[in-house]
């Protein structure tokens, strides 16, 4: 049992309900939400069937990607992170190898399921991770572009329920491109402390989301009413532990802020979602906040 919730801790459950909210915006926002038919029948299984698919879909890309996160960083973390799983040696780097294999390779096939359009994109996904985990991370200026790429991507294999929404709706992955590169700007300062410049950089990015999610009020289908009260709380969980981080610049502090930013994805994911589908989806996106932040409480989140 040890060495199964080591390899657990690998794939940073937490964090893949944060994924999971993607998949239901991207869903929402594909217009699958607006078919009268599947609200009539109580959402019946066969409606819903893609979305299952697309979950299980990037249970395995980000699974994969954070445990070859781990594999790449075995040396590192040695020295940084001791109590990781693989420097501890509760996990090893062949097992943990193969495990990544497995869950990036289960993604794509479980995106195929779906449609073509959905495993090209969980392919791009998987081989992004890959790219970031092995090189990405270490460019200053390319790596967090490349991290907020897998979250954009993933985005859009939500929208992929409906293949031919991905061309419509493409720009809407530049959203978490945008907030994600802001936390993983943040995240480099977790051990050693941030800097100010990247600190105020990040600020600036998030209030760049922001303006992002207000504009998708030009489309014909998506609500702002609906998205407020859910980007008031976005805004709540994410600025104060940021702010608190910027003069002080010490790790632990920094760390609260990385947690907040990722955990508050799904809050981010809700008030795309209400605008798109309504208040009531958009509740239902939240729901996996409480889901997320207990399990958080017993695997590591960054």
């Amino acid at each position: 049992m040890a060495a199964i919730g080591a390899y657990l801790r690998l794939m940073r459950p937490a964090n893949i309900v944060t994924a999971i909210a993607d998949i239901m915006m991207g869903f929402a926002a594909s217009g699958a939400l607006y078919s009268i038919t599947l609200w009539d029948n109580g959402f019946m299984p066969e409606y819903l069937q893609p979305l299952g698919w697309l979950v299980l879909a990037t249970i395995g890309l980000y699974g994969g990607g954070v445990v070859f996160n781990d594999v790449f960083d075995a040396e590192l973390d040695r020295i940084e992170r001791p109590e990781r799983p693989i420097p501890s040696g509760k996990a090893s780097i062949t097992g943990a190898s193969l495990l990544g294999a497995i869950l990036l390779a289960g993604g794509i096939l479980a995106a195929w399921q779906v449609s073509v359009v959905s495993a090209a994109i969980a392919l791009t996904v998987a081989l992004l991770a890959l790219l970031y985990d092995w090189k990405g991370k270490h460019n200053k200026l390319l790596g967090p572009v490349n991290m907020g790429a897998c979250r954009g991507g993933n985005l859009l294999l939500g929208v992929s329920a409906i293949p031919a929404m991905v061309e419509n709706l493409w720009f809407i992955a530049f959203i978490p491109i945008v907030y994600i590169a802001a936390i993983t700007m943040v995240s480099r300062g977790e051990v050693h402390g941030g800097n100010t410049a990247a600190l105020k950089g990040a600020l600036l990015m998030y209030l760049l989301v922001f303006a992002g999610i207000c504009s998708l009020a030009v489309l014909p289908q998506f609500n702002l009413i609906y998205s407020i009260p859910f980007l008031l709380l976005f805004a709540y969980l994410i600025f104060p532990p940021l702010v608190r981080a910027m003069p002080a610049k010490e790790p632990q502090l920094i760390m609260k802020a990385v947690k907040a930013g990722i955990l508050s994805l799904i809050v981010m994911n809700a008030s795309i979602a209400a605008g798109f589908a309504g208040w009531q989806y958009g509740l239902i996106v939240l729901l996996l906040l409480p889901v997320s932040l207990y399990i958080a409480r017993n695997f590591s989140v960054t």
